[in-house]
């Protein structure tokens, strides 16, 4: 029976009805009523054998179209390396061929074993609305992907802010970017958020300014509020000073007079790399000499005058 199954012509999914199925199945029944069973066993083993013979030749396809993506992935990859071309445009044709390469091997393996790739195409073509709707995310990222490749906003190895992230860009793809936080983590950001968002650079230009604000009482001595912070500058080696091309000596001085507080800045010059880990060093480091030096860190306060008549 499996042998007339699977001999049965395979039916147009544009013409497909329920009489169609009533017509084919009628014709099934009345093939093995007529068919003696010597004859309807030899035939349903020999179909049986053709087809496992696709499914080896399907699986072997697979594994050497596999092995083949693979290799040409690190083909491109050492092309790109020879010719010490940019790193992000090596990670995004590697992506687009390996998706190419992985369409195709799938094609090939529906052929190879007997499905009708145009019954396929009929069905896929007939929901394309439905399909193009639910891969208009894809396609906004694919797009996205072409702009930070022929706007090169940033690179492979370089530290980016973006959509809150903060980062090492450890990989560019067609649809994504993936960025390797300080703290270790990987956090995959869609290609179509960061083109259409806003990117902060920090390794475009090197150093770095980094200012740090914090509030001390009226009355304060700023001479030893300028002393205490240079010579927190000194203990932080990863600070640079002007002797660094691009850089200038750390600064500190009044930024503004508040209502109940004089406002102090610190301006220091780092490298992209080491930006968060000065920054927090410093934040930690002036909250516990400041207060060591009979400094306190003012709360917002507000005097009230009454005068009676």
């Amino acid at each position: 029976m499996l042998h007339y199954l699977l001999q049965t012509a395979p039916v147009d999914a544009g013409k497909f009805s329920a009489d169609t199925l009533v017509s084919k199945g009628s014709q099934l029944v009345e093939t093995i009523r007529t068919t003696p069973a010597d004859q309807l066993l030899q035939g349903t083993l020999s179909s049986v054998a053709k087809f496992g013979l696709k499914v080896l030749l399907a699986l072997l396809i697979y594994i050497v179209g596999a092995w083949l993506i693979r290799k040409t992935k690190k083909i491109i990859a050492k092309a790109f390396e020879k010719k010490k071309s940019d790193s992000t445009l090596s990670s995004f044709i590697q992506s687009l061929v390996t998706a190419l390469l992985w369409i195709v091997l799938i094609l090939a393996m529906v052929g190879t074993l007997g499905i009708n790739t145009t019954s396929i195409a009929a069905l896929l073509a007939a929901g394309g609305m439905a399909v193009g709707m639910a891969m208009s995310g894809t396609v906004q990222n694919f797009a996205g992907g072409l702009i930070l490749l022929a706007f090169k906003p940033f690179k492979v190895g370089e530290f980016i802010e973006a959509q809150g992230f903060f980062g090492r860009v450890s990989e560019i793809t067609i649809v994504h970017t993936k960025l390797v936080t300080t703290d270790n983590r990987e956090i995959t950001i869609p290609n179509g958020a960061i083109s259409n968002g806003t990117i902060d650079n920090y390794s475009c230009r090197e150093p770095h300014r980094l200012s740090l604000k914090f509030n001390v009482p009226y009355g304060t001595d700023f001479d030893q509020v300028k002393s205490i912070l240079l010579e927190l500058v000194k203990q932080q080696p990863l600070i640079l000073n002007k002797e660094t091309p691009g850089a200038k000596n750390p600064k500190v001085y009044v930024d503004e007079l508040n209502d109940s507080s004089v406002r102090i800045k610190l301006r220091v010059w780092v490298l992209a790399p080491n930006y968060k880990k000065v920054e927090h060093w410093l934040n930690e480091a002036i909250y516990k000499e400041i207060p060591k030096n009979g400094i306190s860190f003012p709360f917002p306060q507000l005097d009230v005058h009454m005068k009676q008549d």
